[in-house]
């Protein structure tokens, strides 16, 4: 635990626009810093953000009568609050460096990966941890599915926190003997500087294909939003970037500094780090990493082609960290599956069931490849593609999903992912245009365990039946309310009532 500091300290080089009249206002002890109103104890300080539906001045009235000391906030003050009151240029920003100041900056000490990309982010944080903890390393990681301090696993509330979060998991990442911090950086984390004046080490950049348009507008700001992991507005960049040779995006993320060292991954002849040998099958991945004239033979138990370059990234960042192809090649054996990405539901059944959480036109079309591919190989059997697509996000990108489910696909059910507030069938209309372009037989089924069950019916032996969208979540969005939904659960029941294996309860409503 911190001790207090004064709060001039902790505003040191904040951007503030106005502070109490009070010339003192600085002598004040901080004690804790909160961003929380329900988690405020006496002495801290409270960061009160503009909510969507909430004037963030009411959560500073609740902070104060719970004993914090001072409010900061992009928001102007009320006359009533004025004495406590202290408006910045932005708040985010304000809160990451505060942050940084009160817990000694954390990142100065243990060593940040962040992985950001559209696609590939969670397989590849998995993987990067695996092989550094193989190597012996004390590890943390921030991301979709999970968070985990040293062998500590907690529940994942965003895919990155705020950086009030991310630093005190790094602290206490420390105080365990922690030396390596590996997170997902999503486009909305840095877009709203939760990762603001952070020291990365490492940065890997995995992709960039069309995704949350909703709240960029534009790819051209997405691509931006990316870019602040290697161009910061504040800080130094990171040590090393490592860069996808195979994806055009990749030459704008170049870090400016000279000091920044550059690797480059891929199937490209140019890539320094390559994949080559590559053969992919049901029991994973063997290929060899190449490498500035050593050459690893590899095998990795994650299936589908597409995870090459997930683990090529990954093997880049682990480079970076001067580790021996050896010692990376026995970290990703090590990493025997990513929940929800291309996960196997296995009860004994004659064809393959898979899960996973491609959500974007791109990542569905680079999962049914991957099931292809592996269908090509035996030589025989259908492709039975399930998904949906999420209600309040990106409307323009339903139809290419579609287009991709059906264009890949021998048999699509299309159903509910989900929808919040929307209305299924309003969401499934969208999608149906880009369907409708191609001959695929489907079925549309909203409700999300029916379709699953559908689904299942259909595939004969020799068969996948890919689960897409979903993933990991142990739950779907309603209008409403939020419901318990695990795909795998249903599934694994679903194959239970078909007599395959021992019988599971339904794990779904």
């Amino acid at each position: 635990m911190s001790a207090a500091m004064p709060l001039r300290e902790i505003l040191r080089g904040v951007a503030l626009r106005g502070a109490p009249a009070d010339p003192a206002w600085g002598d004040r002890l901080v004690s804790g810093i909160e961003y929380d109103s329900r988690r405020v104890s006496s002495g801290d300080l409270f960061f009160a953000f503009a909510g969507a539906r909430v004037d963030g001045r009411s959560f500073a009235k609740q902070a104060l009568s719970r004993g914090a000391c001072a409010v900061v906030s992009e928001l102007p003050s009320i006359d009533e609050l004025a004495r406590d009151w202290f408006q910045v240029e932005h708040g985010r920003k304000a809160l990451a460096l505060a942050s940084g100041k009160f817990l000694h900056h954390p990142d100065q000490r243990v060593l940040f990966t962040g992985v950001t990309g559209t696609n590939g982010k969670t397989t590849t944080a998995y993987l990067i941890d695996a092989i550094l903890r193989h190597a012996g390393r004390i590890t943390g990681m921030i991301g979709t599915i999970e968070y985990r301090v040293a062998n500590e696993t907690r529940v994942a509330v965003n895919t990155t926190p705020e950086s009030l979060d991310v630093l005190r998991l790094a602290s206490e990442l420390e105080t365990r003997g922690g030396t390596h911090l590996t997170m997902e950086v999503s486009s909305h984390a840095l877009a709203l500087a939760r990762v603001h004046g952070y020291r990365f080490h490492t940065a890997v950049f995995t992709n960039l294909t069309r995704d949350h348009l909703d709240f960029h507008q534009t790819m051209e700001a997405y691509s931006a939003a990316k870019r602040l992991l290697f161009q910061p507005e504040a800080g130094d960049g990171p040590a090393w970037a490592v860069l996808n040779a195979d994806d055009p995006a990749s030459s704008s993320m170049t870090p400016v500094s000279s000091h920044a060292n550059v690797l480059w991954y891929g199937l490209a002849a140019h890539a320094d780090l390559r994949a080559e040998s590559v053969r992919s099958d049901f029991n994973g991945l063997h290929f060899d990493l190449s490498y500035r004239g050593q050459r690893q033979p590899l095998h990795s138990p994650l299936v589908g082609a597409f995870n090459v370059s997930n683990i090529l990234a990954a093997s880049g960042a682990a480079l970076s960290y001067g580790l021996a192809l050896p010692q990376i090649a026995d970290g990703i054996t090590a990493c025997r599956s990513v929940p929800g990405r291309f996960e196997r539901v296995d009860v004994g059944q004659p064809f393959l069931v898979v899960v996973d959480y491609a959500h974007t036109d791109d990542a569905l079309r680079n999962t049914i490849q991957a099931a292809r591919n592996l269908l090509r190989q035996q030589k025989h059997g259908r492709l039975i593609t399930l998904f949906g697509c999420g209600g309040d996000r990106d409307r323009t990108k339903r139809p290419l999903m579609g287009a991709a489910a059906a264009e890949g696909s021998d048999f699509v059910v299309l159903t509910s992912d989900n929808p919040r507030s929307e209305d299924p069938l309003d969401i499934m209309n969208d999608v149906m245009v880009g369907l409708r372009r191609f001959d695929t037989p489907l079925v549309a089924e909203p409700g999300r365990a029916k379709a699953i069950e559908r689904a299942i019916a259909e595939a004969k032996s020799g068969d996948i039946v890919l689960l897409a969208g979903k993933g990991h979540e142990p739950y779907q969005i309603l209008k409403d309310r939020t419901i318990d939904f695990d795909d795998r659960a249903t599934a694994r029941g679903i194959l239970g009532v078909l007599g395959y294996g021992p019988h599971v309860e339904r794990g779904s409503k």
